[in-house]
């Protein structure tokens, strides 16, 4: 419960002025927002769908209204890229870019997530070294 008051006041303190967010996930993911209908295509064919708090569609919503609080949700983090709303998406949306969009703007700003000093050594026998040769790989840049 600690670390997720903490995780939420990092998100908190990441300002945008309004209009920005949007901006910057555009300009971050070369994808137009604004082309999306939310027509529910992405969030029906996810995999993964089950296990998010916001679905794919949301998000982007979230998103053009200006609601930081889709830096807090788990679904950005979720989201493996495996390109099913992508193929998917009438308007020809990359939703795994604009996924991958708002999780730099997380890192850029600093907020670790993932914290690996605090994984415990079973842990860090069990998970595959590809994860986190990944995770080093998003946290550096």
């Amino acid at each position: 419960m600690k670390k997720e008051l903490e995780k939420n006041r990092e998100i908190e303190a990441i300002s945008f002025k309004k209009g920005e967010l949007v901006k910057e996930v555009e300009e971050l993911s070369g994808e137009n927002l604004f082309a999306c209908y939310q027509c529910g295509t992405c969030s029906a064919g996810c995999p993964y769908v089950e296990d998010m708090d916001l679905t794919p569609d949301e998000v982007i919503r979230y998103v053009i209204l200006d609601r930081k609080e889709v830096l807090n949700s788990k679904t950005i983090w979720l989201c493996s890229s495996c390109f099913t709303c992508t193929e998917r998406c009438p308007r020809d949306l990359n939703i795994t870019k604009i996924m991958e969009a708002l999780r730099q703007i997380i890192l850029r700003k600093k907020v670790d997530h993932t914290k690996v000093v605090n994984i415990s050594k079973k842990d860090k026998k069990t998970i595959p070294q590809l994860a986190f040769v990944s995770l080093f790989r998003k946290n550096i840049g």
